[in-house]
């Protein structure tokens, strides 16, 4: 099989963002409460936003090859893997793996550019976005056709979205980063009219919408209660599982909302959340669409929901071997994209075709191919490289 031995697509990366992403590109009226880079005495890099807000420390954002469990991590910017944070390295670090292209995720300003809402000012909170945007398609300079930028809106007003999305496709970004969750930050639900400029827009410009998983509030789910009872590894662990379920949540929202029959053209992705359980969401949806008559509330549905799911949504595995071998027909195949979660603490790194190859390797090869290369290149645009992985071992 050519495909699980050729370049791949990833879908989901990560950047450790340098220090001078804000402070360098604000004006001065906003570098008193700009987000900055701080150390502290035992050495240790931390974000700050404003005068007293400390997000997580730089470290827990690049764990990826560190020899200590997680949460063991680097302590600053000089301990993370320089392929977390300097394009050329990652760049060697795709020829490596076989990773032709990857989509790029921040880390502080939330899964859902939702850490933003913490600053003070409401000028402030656009300029951030507008910066970090910036900062993006410089980071992807290096290789414009290999990196896949995907951009933060402010999705708390809708009009500097609007305009910030229109910049953001005129100036080369191929994605949009929005919350699952709108109604956690006071604002209305997805199915809700007032983001219907937003989804019109998306489709237009040919933008996926990606909700990546921890776009919601996810700060309890770390209460000194539960670390308490069951431990900081268990802890951990149920918090990964239960951001792949609140992302099944988002993505039913979606499919019974109305949104999807009322823009065709808009697509939108899972991140980071894994596949399994889309067969048993589909299943259920269809089920309960007819038992709660969704159809007669809402007139605009034509097809089922798992229907729509098939022709505008996706979603993104990883680890997932079983899912992938034996329910790619349940979930779609055409509706599956690959990704490694670079550099995260339960990305794939040290295991990267291992895993190719247990989830496909018994898959036929237009199946692969399209899981590994063609869903995400017609997403983005990404046109073939010129020539197969070097690293590859022979087809067999």
């Amino acid at each position: 099989m050519r495909a699980i031995h050729d370049w791949v697509i990833d879908c989901d990366t990560h950047i450790t963002e340098p220090g001078d992403v804000w402070t360098s590109r604000l004006p001065a009226r906003f570098q008193e409460d700009a987000p900055r880079m701080v150390r502290d005495d035992d050495g240790r890099d931390s974000w700050v936003f404003g005068s007293t807000t400390r997000l997580v420390p730089v470290g827990v954002t690049a764990v990826a090859g560190w020899p200590e469990p997680f949460p063991a991590a680097p302590k600053n910017m000089d301990e993370v893997p320089p392929a977390s944070h300097d394009p050329v390295a990652r760049l060697a670090y795709m020829d490596e793996i076989g990773v032709w292209a990857s989509a790029l995720y921040p880390n502080i300003g939330g899964f859902g550019n939702e850490s933003f809402l913490g600053l003070p000012d409401e000028g402030l909170k656009l300029a951030c976005v507008s910066a970090y945007n910036d900062w993006l398609l410089e980071w992807c300079s290096p290789a414009p056709d290999r990196f896949i930028p995907v951009m933060a809106i402010p999705f708390w007003d809708l009009d500097a979205t609007i305009a910030e999305v229109e910049r953001g496709a005129d100036a080369g970004h191929k994605g949009i980063l929005f919350t699952g969750e709108p109604q956690e930050f006071g604002l209305p639900y997805l199915g809700d009219r007032h983001w219907d400029r937003l989804y019109a827009l998306a489709g237009e410009a040919g933008l996926p919408i990606s909700f990546h998983i921890g776009s919601g509030d996810f700060t309890k789910d770390f209460s000194p209660g539960r670390i308490a009872a069951h431990g900081i590894g268990p802890t951990t662990s149920r918090s990964t599982i239960t951001l792949f379920l609140k992302n099944a949540a988002q993505v039913t929202d979606l499919l019974l909302s109305g949104v999807l029959p009322r823009h065709p053209d808009t697509k939108f992705i899972s991140v980071e959340s894994g596949v399994g359980w889309v067969p048993f969401v589909l299943e259920s949806a269809d089920y309960t669409f007819g038992y709660s008559n969704v159809a007669r509330e809402k007139p605009e549905f034509e097809m089922l929901p798992s229907e729509y799911f098939a022709r505008q949504v996706y979603a993104c595995y990883f680890y997932e071997e079983q899912s992938v071998r034996d329910q790619l027909e349940a979930i779609g195949v055409g509706n599956v994209l690959f990704e490694t979660d670079y550099p995260h603490p339960v990305c794939l790194h040290g295991n990267v075709r291992e895993k190719i190859v247990g989830g496909l390797d018994a898959r036929p090869e237009e199946q692969a191919s399209r899981v590994l290369w063609d869903n995400a290149a017609e997403l983005y645009g990404v046109e073939r490289p010129p020539a197969p992985w070097p690293g590859a071992s022979p087809p067999r």
